[in-house]
């Protein structure tokens, strides 16, 4: 039985550079950072106040064939790779200290009826969105607009 999720792979440009983005500036901790052969470097991140799930940050390469590895690479370079999402207490002070860092947004902080919303992309351009949860009913839906 499937007890929770534990890990999910963020697919980056650079292990150095990401690692630096994901704990500097987001203010994830670092966990991993083993070298598997002379190829490979498994690295990790995890957020403190949720010790149970880690990010493992990892380049496109193999055991992916060599055609995935281009298209995800062609992917990352228009920006297009989906990221995580992440809850944050106030999105909008969040908004000003990760722009205050160089973050790059693709939106600025919305009202949504799940809470207020924000799309950034991290240092490789994967898609992130920062949400600010408040409590909704799907009629809390109706006739909302995402523009």
């Amino acid at each position: 039985m499937i007890t929770n999720v534990s890990l999910v792979s963020v697919f980056v440009k650079d292990l150095d550079e990401s690692l630096a983005f994901y704990t500097d500036v987001l203010g994830f901790e670092p966990r991993d950072d083993i070298r598997l052969g002379p190829d490979y470097r498994w690295v990790t991140v995890g957020h403190p106040s949720q010790p149970e799930l880690i990010l493992h940050l990892a380049i496109p390469g193999p055991p992916m064939s060599d055609d995935l590895v281009q298209a995800m690479q062609r992917a990352q370079a228009a920006g297009g790779l989906p990221g995580v999402g992440l809850h944050v207490d106030d999105c909008r002070k969040t908004f000003e200290e990760f722009s205050a860092k160089g973050v790059e947004f693709l939106q600025e902080p919305a009202d949504r009826p799940y809470g207020v919303e924000a799309l950034m992309r991290d240092n490789s351009g994967n898609w992130m969105v920062l949400v600010e949860p408040r409590a909704y009913t799907p009629a809390d839906f109706d006739g909302a607009s995402f523009d």
